[in-house]
């Protein structure tokens, strides 16, 4: 990713336009009540099933079930992890100040909460994802040196038409990925740390395909966002996924990519290594037009 170095001078107009107060103090008891149902089931359901430096990081950040977190003080722990910061935005935001803040180790994350009734749904991401899904991740150096990185290849994707491929690795990585984890398979992706249902059928159903990560094969290969996924890119380490993302410059990537059929992620190529073969079962019963590949 090194092309995108060039960008990594904060476009502080850019990012300024899209950042808010958090305003911790207007939380109702209300959310602080939901936050903590959210925290407890998670923690409950994620136990045995993620890497052990999520957890770290979770207890690094001084995240707790009792109230929605306060990024001040939440950003004294990240800062002095790994220098990174959390910057309260009004949802989603743009590609180039999301890719800007990214660049120089500033994480966008909402404000707002879900109510009780989306405690299993909720189509905008809000805090419970982008704080307990992302954030404690952000306090391992080489997970929080692939996202900087991260960000600035994106600024250099969007000079170069390639944002829809590194919008797929985001997905399958950042969002839904796994790892290797003392000879099991686990889950870092925050999609998964934030969802129940997604946890659980991870976890407990054989549909999904389990495939080795290999980066123009997640590059190529589309996504949808209305269910569960068919099919899970595992990664070896934190330090695995820097190295094979930094040694291969994208500009040329994308280009490659374009020229050959996007793949999906409902069939098992000859070249994948499958770590697990799904049965599919779930997956199969979609119809043709609940999952339109991104």
């Amino acid at each position: 990713m090194e092309e995108g170095k060039t960008h990594a001078v904060l476009d502080a107009q850019t990012v300024q336009e899209c950042q808010i107060e958090q305003n911790w103090s207007a939380y109702s008891a209300q959310d602080h009540k939901t936050w903590e149902t959210l925290f407890n089931r998670q923690i409950a359901t994620l136990k045995g099933h993620v890497c052990s430096e999520y957890f770290a990081g979770l207890k690094t950040l001084g995240l707790v079930a009792e109230t929605v977190p306060d990024f001040e003080k939440m950003n004294r722990n990240l800062r002095a992890a790994t220098g990174w910061e959390v910057i309260a935005v009004p949802g989603l935001i743009a590609s180039r100040p999301f890719f800007t803040m990214l660049a120089n180790k500033q994480f966008p994350a909402g404000t707002f909460i879900r109510t009780p009734e989306q405690l299993d749904y909720l189509e905008e991401p809000d805090i419970f994802h982008d704080v307990f899904g992302h954030v404690p991740l952000l306090t391992h150096p080489a997970y929080a040196a692939y996202m900087q990185e991260y960000g600035r290849a994106g600024l250099t994707a969007m000079d170069h038409k390639g944002v829809k491929f590194l919008a797929r690795l985001n997905w399958y990585t950042i969002e839904f990925g796994l790892i290797k984890d003392k000879g099991d398979i686990k889950a870092y992706g925050a999609g998964i740390m934030s969802s129940y249902g997604e946890a659980k059928y991870v976890m407990q159903d054989p549909s999904p395909n389990f495939l080795q990560f290999e980066l123009e094969r997640v590059l190529r290969t589309g996504y949808y966002i209305d269910d569960f996924q068919a099919s899970y890119f595992t990664i070896d380490s934190f330090d695995a996924l820097f190295k094979e993302c930094i040694e291969r410059p994208f500009v040329p990537l994308y280009e490659v990519c374009r020229n050959k059929p996007t793949l999906t992620p409902f069939e098992v190529t000859d070249s994948d290594k499958v770590l697990r073969q799904g049965t599919g079962e779930y997956w199969k019963s979609f119809p043709a037009t609940k999952t339109k590949l991104k």
